[in-house]
């Protein structure tokens, strides 16, 4: 199998970095946080720069728009050339000139980006009168142009709308047609489909292709998913402690990686071949799930139509020691599934039994002595760990309201951050002052820290780096061996399922569309809806850990043939 290679030799150099270095403001005393960047980009194409947390990736591209935090960073040696530009030199208001007009950015997170309190029609237009002459008339249409351009349905309804009506895909497209609508020379893309369900990222993914396409525009894609670097890259650089450490087109860099690092960044990518099943133990079930159903809205005659089915007719079993995964895309009812099975929120109708008691009818009062039999790892641990309280007490808390001595419980915490590879001497330090993949540590110590029954991970890997991502699953996989914990797995990725699941459930729309082992059900789904969440998975075609194509495959990237 040959890839095509595309040449841009010929092609308008957009953006040139030389020697960038970046260090803490203020000091020389410290190690710089990027040490001699090189980066070249011409009109056309896609560079992806690549590597783990704490790299640099972001560093790169906060100074490439001019952003770095004041009084924190600063750019203490190279240049930027945008064309004929040399930002490294530009004042404030010559970068402001510049953003949208010749370089724009569209960021992680379209709801902390999108203000919250205007209509996004006017969140783009205030681009253009910014940056324009155009007239009010002429402004809202060029707006509703560029929604159309980046495939938003009724745009008429949509330019009155808030970014909170919006679907996660329908506010990064605005996203992109606020960074697209001065037709700039370069896009920087910031980890912008790391929060979206495989299908909605393929869509942002390809629009992103056609409206370079369209408009000539360079661009900067930063990432840590492999699978997305191989769909659209046509350069990769890989960054390591704010250096970078190996550059090559993709396909060399993905037939043929010569740094002991980028080998480990490429194996560390889940792939679709499902795990082999553990046996089942026959033991009795830590989770029975029957006919669940959560609806929300209604509540009177003339409001039936304002129901909405979050849940319906959810049916199945965990045993100990076994995963059970819930995939599907944003929207489908995995959540609310979990957060049924927690309380967190009440169910409609349905029960819900772990360790052998009905807990879907409990009061708060009634359920609080069984909690301890199901605990729960979120998202963000950031965000579910308390700031201001050190480690030890977070670890210390359960089991001492649980009737566990103060003694008793520091000495298991120190247990604990042995299981999860973390010193115990780190106790007394803050969530801060932890890497992501180490908060996600504690937060599966904390859980374990009342010996559960049943573990819920919802989305608990989706957030870190391939590499860490990787780690964090072997451990909640060693954890669960070793004290035959039943595991109920949440995620949008069917990758990371097919690493972790032995039954796997796929939900649409609130309802179970496709049920059983994880070999069948990802091997060879029967349900469309399954086949099509599995055809839109980053990378489906390459064997990352081999540095080669799948057998059959007759494309990769779009890029070879």
């Amino acid at each position: 199998m040959q890839f095509k290679s595309k040449d841009f030799s010929q092609a308008e150099q957009v953006l040139t970095i030389r020697g960038l270095t970046v260090g803490l403001s203020g000091t020389s005393m410290t190690d710089p946080v990027l040490r001699g960047i090189d980066i070249d980009i011409r009109a056309g194409e896609t560079l992806c720069l690549v590597g783990e947390s704490g790299s640099g990736k972001s560093v790169t591209s906060l100074a490439t728009m001019g952003l770095l935090p004041k009084g924190a960073l600063e750019i203490t040696g190279g240049r930027i050339d945008l064309k004929e530009v040399e930002i490294t030199a530009a004042s404030a208001s010559q970068m402001r000139e510049l953003r949208a007009k010749r370089v724009a950015m569209i960021f992680q997170e379209p709801m902390t980006a999108l203000n919250p309190v205007l209509r996004v029609g006017e969140q783009i237009e205030e681009v253009l009168s910014m940056h324009t002459d155009l007239s009010a008339a002429e402004a809202k249409a060029r707006t509703l142009d560029i929604m159309e351009q980046v495939h938003l349905p009724d745009v008429q309804r949509i330019y009155s709308a808030f970014p909170h009506q919006l679907s996660g895909g329908q506010r990064q497209r605005i996203m992109i047609a606020m960074a697209l609508v001065l037709d700039p020379d370069l896009l920087i893309a910031d980890e912008p489909t790391t929060a979206l369900d495989v299908t909605t990222q393929q869509q942002i993914l390809k629009l992103i292709a056609e409206m370079q396409e369209r408009h000539g525009t360079a661009v900067l894609f930063i990432t840590h998913d492999m699978g997305v670097v191989a769909e659209i890259a046509d350069t990769v650089c890989v960054m390591q402690q704010g250096q970078i450490v190996e550059r090559a087109p993709i396909a060399e860099l993905l037939t043929a990686p010569q740094e002991d690092y980028t080998r480990k960044l490429l194996q560390a990518v889940p792939n679709l071949a499902p795990r082999a099943p553990r046996a089942p133990t026959g033991a009795e079930p830590v989770l029975k799930v029957g006919g669940l159903e959560k609806v929300y809205g209604g509540g009177g005659v003339f409001r039936k139509n304002d129901e909405v089915h979050a849940a319906q007719d959810v049916n199945f079993d965990i045993a100990p020691g076994q995963t059970l995964g819930i995939v599907g895309e944003s929207g489908s009812g995995k959540s609310t599934v979990a957060r049924c099975i927690m309380r967190l929120i009440d169910p409609t109708d349905g029960s819900v039994a772990v360790a052998g008691t009905e807990v879907a009818r409990l009061s708060r009062r009634q359920l609080q002595p069984h909690r301890k039999h199901f605990q729960i790892v979120f998202q963000d641990p950031y965000r579910s760990l308390n700031p201001r309280w050190t480690v030890a007490r977070s670890l210390c808390e359960g089991p001492i309201n649980f009737g566990t001595s103060k003694d008793e419980a520091m000495d298991h915490a120190g247990d604990l951050m042995e299981l999860v590879d973390l010193p115990r001497n780190a106790l007394d330090r803050y969530p801060h002052q932890f890497s992501g993949g180490q908060r996600q540590r504690i937060a599966i110590a904390r859980a374990v820290a009342m010996r559960p029954n049943l573990l819920v991970a919802d989305e608990a890997v989706s957030a870190l780096d391939v590499s860490v991502q990787a780690q964090v699953l072997e451990l909640l996989d060693d954890v669960q061996a070793r004290f035959g914990i039943g595991m109920l797995f949440i995620t949008h990725d069917l990758r990371v399922a097919a690493q972790i699941c032995d039954d796997v459930i796929v939900m649409q729309r609130g309802r179970v569309v496709e049920q059983g082992r994880a070999a069948d059900v990802l091997a060879n789904p029967a349900h469309e809806y399954t086949q099509s969440l599995i055809e839109a998975a980053p990378g489906r075609h390459w064997d990352f850990a081999n540095f080669r194509a799948l057998p059959g495959a007759s494309q990769i990237a779009g890029d070879y043939a």
